[in-house]
């Protein structure tokens, strides 16, 4: 890439912090706590394991479940969903996608104070709103927040976030936008979830 290509790529950094300011902060949680991100979603968490006990069924985000005893087996009817230990996303959380009768180290069950459905679409699996703001070069173009299908897209869909996994995530994005692959890519944490930042596609993958 020429080096008036790296020159526009630097200048887009500067719109990082704007570009992408559609829904952030509160008026992203309050459309989470609608329900905007997962209309069809649905998903039933239970005391007991086996799908037993006392039980409760989820069809949109809750920010604060108030439950008094751990969970330890969840049965999912439609969506993806993400559960929480602590109330408004935080704490160690994790994704479910189908039924799980048992949970937990040693059959214990797991705290969850907090659950949401993963909306978005492509492969994304974010729940973070995103416009997909770019600044194309001649021979390549930058994205500050990559997006898909309005969400922005996740670092690594299943699991913890690699650098390996970024590096793979960010190809299959600039392959999507029908450039050849990733030349850079970089992460992003925004309220617990680690997201594709500043990434590069081109052609020559340099």
């Amino acid at each position: 890439m020429n080096s008036r290509g790296w020159v526009l790529a630097a200048g887009v950094l500067a719109l990082a912090g704007t570009a992408g300011a559609g829904i952030t902060g509160a008026a992203a949680q309050e459309a989470e706590e609608r329900g905007l991100f997962g209309n069809n979603a649905e998903a039933t968490v239970y005391r007991d394991a086996a799908f037993n006990g006392p039980a409760v069924t989820v069809t949109q985000a809750q920010s604060n479940m108030r439950l008094s005893w751990r969970i330890q087996s969840v049965r999912v009817r439609s969506g993806r969903w993400e559960l929480c230990e602590e109330t408004n996303y935080r704490g160690e959380c994790w994704t479910v996608d189908r039924d799980n009768s048992i949970f937990g180290p040693a059959f214990k069950g797991r705290w969850v104070q907090s659950m949401r459905p993963i909306g978005g679409s492509g492969g994304s699996g974010g729940t973070e709103p995103g416009r997909n703001p770019s600044l194309r070069g001649m021979d390549a173009e930058f994205y500050p927040e990559p997006a898909r299908s309005g969400y922005r897209v996740l670092a690594c869909a299943n699991g913890n976030a690699t650098t390996s996994c970024a590096k793979r995530s960010a190809d299959q994005f600039c392959s999507a936008m029908r450039w050849r692959s990733a030349a850079r890519e970089a992460m992003e944490t925004v309220r617990g979830r680690v997201y594709l930042a500043d990434v590069l596609c081109s052609n020559t993958g340099y």
